[in-house]
Parts: structure tokens; sequence; C-alpha cells
């Protein structure tokens, strides 16, 4: 997550076997490039991006699971509104003809359950790797989203705060870090 916050994305180079088109359970090639570099382009996706990879530097392994939870529910899964009208913008559906059917879709017997889109709530919503999803988020907009993200972002507890200066293009936080050292023993422990 931390990468995201220097606005650097991680891909892979794998490709999906050829006998399971429609679906992958590991992110491939096709999943990246289909899924997640389109959506980069979107400034508010971008943003969005971005503040949960700033919330995780310096977060407890405990809030670092939130956060996985969040992104997972969001950029990978997530659906927002737009005109009245149910659309994706989780590179897990956008690269996922059948899980993107399943989810947007409304003729199929077996439907997933839709959740509005909230951080508090998708922290503690877990998620299946191998299948499709039973339960996605909705957000009013990107914009939304983002709101509700930076806002539950601000209120994680952390050491320090990370934000991005858009005009020197790094990454500052809101005050200093004192390192600890640690003895031999307590590396390894």
């Amino acid at each position: 997550l931390n990468g995201l916050a220097f606005r650097v994305f991680f891909s892979t180079q794998y490709i999906r076997h050829h006998s399971k088109p429609l679906y992958t359970p590991e992110p491939d090639i096709c999943h990246e490039l289909l899924g997640h570099a389109p959506m980069f382009v979107n400034n508010d996706f971008a943003d969005f991006s971005q503040e949960i990879g700033l919330a995780s530097l310096g977060a407890s392994d405990e809030n670092i699971e939130k956060l996985a939870r969040c992104y997972w529910h969001s950029v990978e899964f997530g659906l927002c509104e737009e005109g009245g009208v149910k659309k994706a913008y989780g590179a897990g559906l956008l690269s996922s003809f059948g899980e993107l059917e399943y989810a947007c879709g409304g003729d199929q017997d077996e439907k997933p359950e839709i959740k509005p889109w909230d951080p508090k709530v998708a922290a503690y919503q877990e998620f299946p790797i191998t299948t499709y999803q039973p339960v996605y988020f909705l957000a009013e907009s990107l914009q939304d989203a983002k709101q509700q993200m930076r806002k539950f972002c601000e209120d994680l507890p952390r050491p320090f705060f990370a934000f991005h200066n858009v005009r020197s293009n790094t990454v500052n936080i809101d005050r200093p870090v004192k390192r600890v050292k640690k003895s031999a023993a307590d590396a390894r422990n």
C-alpha cells in the first residue's frame, strides 16, 4: 500500500491461464492493464488511491489490515453511481467480464449484496479471494468515495501524518520521527 503514497503502482507480469479467460484469483497483466491502468488516469481515483497509501505510512499492523480491506472493496472491487447507473471502478471487476456482469448485471438469479460505500464498514468486511465477491460497496461518486476515505484515514491513529506536496511532488510528514535503535536480540524477535 505504501507505494501508492508516492503515486507508484506495483504491477505483475503473470498472465491468466487460457482455460479460464474470464476470471483469475491472482492479479495478472490483464488485470493491471484493463483494470488499474485506465483508472489511474482519473484524478479522483488517483487521489483516492494515494489517500490509502499515505495513511499506510506509519500505520499499525491492525490499521494496515483495515486499509487493505478498504483497498479491496474499492480499488479492486468498488462500484459507484454515475447518472443513476451503477458502474464499476474496481480493477477486479473491470478486468473480469464474468464478475463485472455478476456485480452490475440485473438479470441473474444469484445477486450479490450491495452496501453503501463507508470505509468504517468496509474496513471490517471480510472477503474471499478465489470466488466472486458476495458483497460490493457502492459510492455515490468517485469524489464521494475519496472524501469518505480521506476522513476515515484522518481518524486513524498514527505517530505522524503524511501528506503529498503537489508543487514539489514529494511526501512530507507533519512532525519529526525518531528512530528507535534495537539490539540484535530485539531484531530477532
